[in-house]
């Protein structure tokens, strides 16, 4: 059972709202502005509405998931691995040949509903660098590094590595974001 929940997880990480959003207007995302299926190219290249359907949808997934995991009382640590599958599976849908959006509205769904209180620090340190930097992708890597620090004050820090996990693997589909945004505060 634990197997078919992951499986699960990971599949339904594979639903790309974007591509879906964007197949309702007629265009292909990721021939557009950065190619990316995600909640931010969506809503350049579409308008606000296609920024906040897909934005919902793809938080909707990282909800889904650890809500599914807890109904059918898993413990902690697989509702973990099913969230951090759900996030790789957002970043690399098999179907789209492994080329998915960057994660962060799943990452959402997910932090929120897998603890609102450690979410929150995610929130705070996201808000910290974003005051300093004006750089959102910059507020970002310090939201995730208060967040991971939350964790280990926490002493679950063994559970969550499966989450930890693919923050990194979103850290590195934003690596030319992270490149950019350094460059731009030089």
């Amino acid at each position: 059972m634990i197997g078919l929940y992951w499986l699960l997880s990971y599949g339904i990480g594979n639903f790309m709202t974007a591509y879906f959003v964007g197949k309702g207007y007629g265009v292909n995302l990721q021939e557009e502005r950065s190619k990316n299926l995600g909640a931010r190219n969506a809503g350049s290249v579409i308008g606000k509405t296609a920024f906040l359907l897909t934005l919902l949808g793809d938080l909707v997934k990282g909800v889904l998931v650890v809500v599914l995991g807890r109904l059918w009382h898993f413990e902690e640590w697989v509702v973990v691995v099913g969230a951090g599958l759900v996030i790789v599976g957002h970043l690399y849908p098999v179907w789209l040949r492994l080329n998915g959006g960057k994660g962060v509205a799943t990452f959402i769904g997910v932090g929120l509903a897998l603890s609102p209180n450690l979410f929150v620090m995610m929130v705070v340190g996201t808000a910290m660098v974003l005051a300093v930097t004006r750089s959102l992708t910059l507020g970002m890597i310090g939201g995730f590094i208060l967040y991971v620090g939350a964790i280990v004050l926490t002493g679950n820090l063994l559970v969550y590595i499966p989450l930890i996990i693919a923050i990194i693997c979103m850290l590195i589909k934003h690596s030319s974001n992270i490149k950019e945004s350094l460059e731009r505060g030089k």
